[in-house]
């Protein structure tokens, strides 16, 4: 078990620092084989929210200014931490060839935009994907011992693994059709500007290169840049009205945003989410050809 405890959120440009450094053929880089993943949790123990980078964050997404934190801002917070787990332990996977497909964030109450909290991110449950490998990235946010906040991400590494069997893969992704407009929920068509993955990588320290130029972005198979999916997800969660209290969003990532483009975006009513059989469906679909750029749902959390 390798553990790490930090004071504060490691810094951009030392974790790309890092990242660089990993990318090259010296030193010891050191990796586990692909059946497996370091043993390994990411610690921030006293962690204090830099209120000019949350009124930012609110801002780029469109969260409103309420004294709360918006439930897909830990995740944002918790990459500083995973990208530094992926260079500094011996992680089996080429971070430049992952591809993040579902995010998950639950919130247990709404959370001060001033609390102190604690944050750790650990790796999770790797399994056979038809296309390679997929794993999570778990992320727990507490204050004092309570559990106030979880997120999971999960990537897929593209990979033909050896001597695995077919029965035991992932199964293919649904296909996303997109629905009629419900007249008591949420509908909109925006543009997503040019500029917007450069502008939301110095907001949340995602510098991916596939965001930030067409140039840049062609170097790794795309046409021109695309938008974070983190960000397409907080815009539609932003859009959506008054949220619960206490609730799960999850979403499925689907076609890439190429930027600039236009988005329609297709969500149910929140005011139908009364209990927890209850959920609130919703999509980001492409404005021109009705492909869809991400799945969503919105679900209250069961009471004990």
């Amino acid at each position: 078990m390798s553990d790490k405890h930090y004071d504060a959120l490691p810094k951009a440009h030392t974790t790309y620092a890092n990242i660089i450094k990993s990318l090259l053929p010296i030193g010891d880089n050191a990796k586990v084989g692909k059946d497996e993943l370091p043993q390994a949790t990411y610690y921030v123990d006293d962690l204090h929210i830099d209120q000019g980078n949350l009124k930012d964050y609110r801002k780029i997404c469109g969260f409103a200014d309420d004294g709360k934190i918006p439930i897909t801002y830990f995740s944002v917070l918790s990459q500083a931490l995973q990208m530094n787990m992926m260079v500094k332990e011996p992680f089996p996977f080429a971070m430049l060839g992952l591809v993040h497909v579902d995010n998950s964030v639950t919130q247990y109450r709404p959370i001060g935009e001033r609390e102190t909290v604690a944050m750790s991110v650990a790796f999770d449950n790797l399994r056979d994907h038809a296309q390679g490998q997929q794993f999570d990235f778990v992320t727990t946010v507490k204050s004092q011992e309570n559990v106030i906040w979880e997120g999971i991400s999960t990537y897929l590494a593209r990979g033909k693994k050896p001597d695995s069997n077919a029965s035991s893969k992932s199964k293919p992704r649904p296909l996303t059709v997109k629905p009629m407009v419900d007249e008591e929920g949420t509908h909109a068509i925006f543009e997503v500007p040019e500029d917007i993955g450069r502008r939301y990588a110095f907001i949340s320290g995602d510098f991916n290169l596939i965001h930030l130029h067409p140039l840049s972005a062609r170097a790794f198979g795309f046409p021109k840049a695309i938008a974070h999916g983190m960000w397409s997800k907080a815009k539609c969660l932003a859009m959506m009205g008054e949220l619960p209290d206490a609730y799960t969003a999850e979403v499925s990532f689907k076609l890439p945003i190429f930027l600039p483009s236009e988005v329609e975006l297709i969500a149910e009513s929140v005011a139908k989410l009364e209990s927890s059989d209850n959920t609130c469906n919703f999509g980001l679909y492409s404005a021109k050809n009705d492909k869809p750029h991400l799945a969503g749902v919105v679900k209250l959390i069961a009471e004990d």
